[in-house]
């Protein structure tokens, strides 16, 4: 897997997301389940609110998501939002049924999770061909979710 990403093939039914480091500063690059759909990217977090990628997102919501548009991979930016409340099984059978090559990374989520939650980017196009991270998005930190962790 790691040797794919590091030519720039991304695997088969997975995307590629690109968040801030919350303490670090520097970008970290996560492999995800591919959950495109129209304007919006919807991933299922498989260790929840303790995986680095969306403590990440909560701190800084913009992100970039390395994706196949035609024929070619190209990083489009996005804003976005840790969902707590959603239906996670019901979001779940709503990606495979999008494209059924999905089932494969939604059983292996279903199987290695542990705490299971949605994370949702807005997907902005932007003119820039290397979909320049923050264009279009907004800026400073992000209203929590939920109360309880704020």
């Amino acid at each position: 897997m790691r040797g794919l990403l590091a030519i720039g093939l991304n695997p088969l039914g997975l995307a590629i997301v690109e968040t801030r480091g919350r303490r670090s500063g520097r970008l970290r690059r996560i492999p995800v389940g591919n959950g495109r759909h129209g304007e919006s990217f919807w991933i299922i977090a498989e260790h929840g609110l303790r995986a680095g990628y969306v403590q990440n997102i909560r701190a800084d919501p913009r992100v970039r998501v390395r994706l196949r548009v035609g024929l070619r991979y190209r990083w489009v930016p996005g804003a976005a939002t840790v969902l707590i409340d959603d239906d996670v099984l019901a979001r779940q059978r709503q990606i495979v049924a999008w494209h059924p090559l999905r089932a494969l990374n939604a059983i292996n989520v279903r199987v290695l999770g542990a705490d299971l939650v949605i994370v949702h980017v807005r997907l902005v196009w932007s003119g820039k061909p290397d979909g320049s991270l923050g264009r279009g998005l907004p800026t400073g930190r992000p209203q929590p979710a939920h109360r309880a962790f704020a």
